[in-house]
């Protein structure tokens, strides 16, 4: 086995031990995450209808440069990982619906429709999730296809998370 096998081996091992563990303790299975509401375009959304994919759902602010930077690269990770039931949501926490606006404004004259990922604003009338509160920008969690808990991280993603994540796709 070569090295890099194996640290992404030893990697998930330890990431399926230290939750198993945090769960073990409660005696309860992961935490299934749930949220509805309203798209950017207006359509009704359900995190449920993404069941069957891997979930990336990130909750970043569009004046946050770290956020800027987080989501440039999980747009790449989307694109090239889409055909393997992956999908990116970008939750948008900022408080006034103007910024979420202006921000899809941008998206929308500088990204390619390809490269889009859904996109929700969190403070809409009638969203509901149970993430909890958002401390720190960005915050992003990993989700498993049936919407369990597989990792969080709060800030920039980081080397070993990129890994962990595409580990979670097979």
């Amino acid at each position: 086995m070569n090295r890099r096998k194996f640290m992404q081996t030893a990697a998930m091992g330890s990431i399926a031990l230290s939750s198993s563990a945090l769960f073990a303790q409660d005696k309860k299975e992961p935490p299934t995450f749930t949220m509805q509401g309203t798209d950017v375009n207006g359509k009704a959304f359900k995190l449920s209808d993404l069941m069957g994919q891997t979930v990336l759902v990130s909750f970043f602010t569009s004046g946050c440069n770290l956020c800027t930077r987080d989501l440039k690269l999980m747009r790449e990770f989307y694109v090239g990982n889409a055909r393997r039931k992956f999908v990116l949501l970008g939750v948008n926490i900022d408080q006034d619906k103007g910024d979420f606006e202006t921000y899809n404004q941008l998206v929308s004259l500088a990204i390619p429709k390809e490269q889009r990922f859904p996109t929700v604003w969190r403070n809409a009338p009638g969203h509901k999730d149970n993430f909890g509160t958002i401390v720190k920008q960005p915050t992003h969690f990993v989700l498993n296809a049936q919407n369990q808990f597989i990792f969080k991280r709060e800030g920039t993603f980081q080397p070993d998370d990129w890994d962990n994540l595409w580990l979670s796709l097979s």
